[in-house]
């Protein structure tokens, strides 16, 4: 029987649309989905849909619950985390404003910045702690991550334990939406003027959501890089093979000027499409936060609505208690989009190569002019309990060096915190591009460590 631990299953962005793909699955019947998050209300809906859906649809697999991680683990075989340092939103909101008293506007501040490092170093000890418990207790067990910063948390677990990781992230999708909007009149399809934004936002969500759907119906997408920082190798008829990238390149810079103005001129400047779309881009690039030249208003860089999202997610778990109340409504379920953990477990556990399009791994020489510690994104196979990046060589300089700027500022910060290191917090922040004075680093870090004083003992012991 395979045992599949959920951790953060109380996550709406994650762990429901997770659990749903796995009660679904047709492979995974008899298996034990063990449910397991820390707030207690969350895990009891959870819990309570679960085991309502697994007797309606008569799915035959096993529901367990905990509140702690230790229990769940022992013979795991997955361990499916979608954790965050709750109220997340409003830690994010902190994040963001924590610079601008500097001067010092970020982009985002969820996966790149000083809000990046903050985010990574408030989950690091939680997830390592988790990680050292499955080498105790169910050591041979794959830990598959959707945590952000994806590619810090990953690294985490590649370098500081021997637990076997990979990342999933569904942001190719987003290149599957702009190719297919760029591409719309070539391939016939519809519903390319609707798609306006890649931002994340609830009225851009459906829109692209359908181009994306369209474009991995008629196209075929290979990139690598990081994750949220990936880059478009080559793009091709998926029925013909045809090679799409020309026509594409031309296509998308005969579309509106305002559409993923970022995207475009980092496509012009590089040679090379970014696949994440404006929003997620903007965190990994040094011209996006200058105060003399705003770029944030020229790109129309948006920030995340946190307190939208925060009431949004109540709504929808207040809703999800209701149906289970009612037991009612069942259908607003069975079409859940999978996050690709299924299909990444489904992959494992066969016998014959499944390809994935966007696997988070350790380089190992996947993309040479990386170091091999770097966790990178790029396509990969699932064989009997072994995943296998595709070999890519190596991407071109100007690439690289944003890369593998983002590589280093990612490690320091991940083991400054494993470390308690200031020294390495500061030089983390020192590569980040969004800071442009030394002295600036210091007082940030020194804001960011107090902030968080709670999550970060080791920098006050």
């Amino acid at each position: 029987m395979t045992k599949i631990v959920c951790l953060g299953a109380g996550s709406h962005s994650f762990g429901l649309s997770t659990l749903l793909t796995l009660l679904h699955s047709e492979r995974l019947r008899g298996s034990e989905i063990c449910l397991v998050d820390i707030n207690a209300e969350s895990l009891e809906i959870v819990t309570k849909l679960a085991n309502w859906l697994n007797s309606a649809w008569d799915c035959q697999k096993v529901i367990t619950s905990y509140s702690n991680h230790k229990e769940a683990l022992p013979g795991a075989d997955f361990v499916i985390s979608a954790i965050e340092v709750q109220p997340r939103e409003a830690l994010w909101q902190k994040d963001f404003e924590l610079t601008l008293k500097y001067g010092l506007r970020q982009p985002y501040a969820e996966n790149g910045g000083p809000g990046g490092f903050a985010h990574a170093a408030r989950n690091v000890n939680t997830v390592l702690a988790i990680a050292k418990d499955m080498e105790t207790l169910c050591p041979q067990a794959w830990f598959i991550n959707f945590t952000n910063p994806m590619h810090r948390v990953c690294y985490l677990i590649s370098a500081y334990t021997k637990i076997k990781v990979v990342g999933l992230c569904h942001q190719l999708g987003a290149g599957y939406a702009m190719a297919a909007k760029a591409l719309a009149p070539d391939l016939g399809v519809k519903g390319a003027d609707a798609f306006v934004s890649t931002h994340a936002d609830p009225k851009n969500h459906e829109p692209m959501k359908h181009m994306a759907q369209l474009g991995h119906q008629h196209l075929r997408i290979v990139a690598a890089g990081l994750n949220h920082f990936t880059w478009m190798l080559s793009l091709e008829d998926r029925r013909s093979g045809q090679d799409l990238y020309p026509l594409f390149r031309q296509r998308f810079m005969q579309l509106e000027p305002q559409f993923e103005p970022l995207t475009r001129e980092v496509f012009e400047a590089f040679s090379l499409f970014p696949i994440p779309g404006d929003e997620h881009l903007c965190e990994y690039l040094p011209w996006v936060s200058s105060a003399r030249t705003t770029p944030w208003a020229r790109y129309d860089l948006s920030l995340y609505d946190w307190k939208l999202y925060a009431n949004l997610r109540d709504q929808q778990w207040a809703e999800v208690a209701a149906d289970i109340e009612r037991t009612e409504n069942q259908q607003n379920y069975s079409g859940a989009e999978s996050e690709g953990a299924v299909e990444v477990i489904e992959g494992l556990l066969g016998d014959s190569d499944f390809y994935w399009e966007a696997l988070n791994l350790p380089n190992h020489g996947l993309i040479s002019n990386l170091p091999n510690s770097a966790i990178v994104e790029l396509p990969g196979t699932l064989c009997k309990g072994m995943a296998k990046g595709m070999p890519i060589g190596e991407l071109p300089k100007g690439v690289t060096g944003l890369l593998q700027r983002e590589v280093m500022c990612s490690q320091l910060c991940v083991d400054a915190v494993v470390e308690g290191d200031h020294q390495m917090a500061l030089q983390s922040l020192l590569l980040d591009p969004v800071i442009d004075d030394l002295g600036t680093a210091r007082q940030v870090l020194d804001d960011i460590l107090t902030e968080n004083r709670a999550h970060l003992p080791q920098f006050w012991d």
